[in-house]
């Protein structure tokens, strides 16, 4: 299950989406907007644009590749669109498993996932006014 939203991501809420009696295990990863960007230049914000069906489509891929690789997990993810303001959730993934290692593993796998092979893209707004679109990673 993933999402793109143009408000505020709650991630009590999507964790509420993953979790069930038979997982011991949950694991949240917040994307943060801070405040520079990796050169040290200072940021006001980042803006997040995206194809929202083939993201979608990619992400249910990936949530199936992480269960075939980590067992019986429940995963959901939110990302964020729009302009965001230091201090925003851009992207949260929620993985629910029987264990911890299991969750981790798959928490980690999706979110690295997501941002290699999402079609999201992140432009820096700098606090000189300026903009770069950034690389998916």
């Amino acid at each position: 299950m993933l999402s793109i939203v143009r408000e505020r991501i709650d991630p009590r809420a999507l964790e509420a989406q993953v979790r069930s009696d038979t997982c011991g295990g949950l694991v949240t990863f917040l994307g943060i907007v801070r405040d520079r960007a990796d050169d040290g230049r200072p940021v006001r914000g980042l803006q997040y644009e995206s194809y929202d069906e083939m993201a979608l489509a990619e992400f249910e891929k990936i949530a199936g590749e992480a269960r075939e690789r980590f067992g019986d997990v429940r995963l959901a993810a939110v990302h964020r669109v729009g302009e965001l303001q230091i201090g925003d959730v851009a992207v949260a993934v929620c993985v629910a498993g029987a264990h911890r290692g299991e969750a981790f593993a798959a928490c980690r796998y999706a979110i690295d996932e997501l941002k290699r092979r999402l079609p999201i893209w992140k432009k820096e707004l700098y606090a000189d006014g300026g903009g770069d679109w950034k690389p998916n990673a």
